[in-house]
């Protein structure tokens, strides 16, 4: 089945050239089927990047997505055109009624801020409080995860000297979790952030990790309290993406070390590979089975 998407969406056509299943939401409602309602809460300030990356990896399951685009009420991007946000996206004031079976909540490049400090914290204490309502299952990304896992437990972030940056080599520590099915024991995952949450105080707080890495600390873990996953790190990221944020560094001229393990011999002059698209795939994936498999038929009951 495919991923329900406006047809004037960017990513419409992004997927489609690249053999991903869409359709038009009137092709949609011809089905005699309840799609999977998943929301994507963007805090990216690049919006259509972010929406390509997230809607290629849920739009790769046999289900038909109903995807929603939400952003902060007061919060304006700078980054994004505002017809754009206007044609797509509603802010979250507007869909607080609503329920879905999913949610992503994205990273947003404000590590460095205190999470008290970032100018939206209390909109998005709300938007915490609300998933556990009006969501079924919830999936914190990056500086997103960080913050809801701090919300949430108390876990703190931990500012680094150097930025984690580049592909780094993970560990699978629970083979036996349906979100890593299909798991090699090992895996690549993208990193790049200036923070850290430490191993010891994520077990103090009872969750369960299921990916860790030797060099980039704990990456996925699992909250079933809270219906929730929190992953630090970047499956979602294309190809090009680190690059692009080396090569911007280096043209404002930010000190920045070459992305570990990315480049063929570390050499930016080469084209970088992908090679964690195949575990990305598996996990969100199986994080829509996992929803399809448990989510209430009627969307009245989630939440309940």
């Amino acid at each position: 089945m495919p991923i329900k998407l406006p047809s004037a969406l960017p990513a419409y056509n992004v997927l489609l050239r690249e053999g991903v299943s869409v359709m038009e939401e009137e092709q949609a409602a011809r089905q005699d089927i309840r799609p999977l309602r998943i929301a994507l809460l963007n805090l990216m300030p690049k919006k259509i990047d972010t929406e390509n990356q997230f809607a290629r990896l849920i739009g790769a399951t046999p289900l038909q997505i109903e995807l929603s685009l939400i952003r902060m009420t007061e919060h304006q991007t700078k980054n994004t055109a505002a017809s754009h946000m206007e044609e797509f996206y509603r802010p979250f004031s507007e869909v607080t009624e609503e329920r879905f079976d999913g949610l992503i909540i994205t990273g947003a490049p404000i590590e460095h801020l205190p999470f008290t400090e970032v100018t939206y914290w209390e909109e998005l204490k709300q938007v915490f409080d609300w998933t556990q309502t009006h969501v079924h299952s919830t999936f914190g990304v990056c500086w997103g995860g960080m913050a809801m896992i701090n919300y949430f437990h108390g876990v703190q972030k931990h500012l680094l000297d150097t930025k984690l940056f580049g592909c780094l080599r993970h560990h699978i520590t629970d083979e036996t979790s349906p979100y890593l099915r299909g798991f090699s024991d090992d895996c690549v995952i993208p990193v790049s952030r200036w923070t850290e949450m430490r191993q010891d105080e994520i077990d103090a707080a009872g969750l369960k990790t299921l990916i860790t890495s030797h060099d980039a600390g704990p990456a996925l873990v699992e909250d079933r309290d809270h219906r929730a996953l929190y992953v630090f790190n970047h499956f979602e990221y294309d190809k090009g993406t680190l690059k692009a944020e080396y090569d911007r560094d280096v043209n404002n001229g930010t000190p920045i070390n070459i992305p570990a393990n990315y480049f063929p011999n570390d050499d930016p002059t080469q084209p970088p590979q992908n090679r964690w698209r195949s575990h990305a795939h598996l996990l969100y994936g199986n994080w829509i089975n996992e929803i399809y498999q448990t989510t209430p038929f009627d969307l009245e009951n989630i939440g309940a």
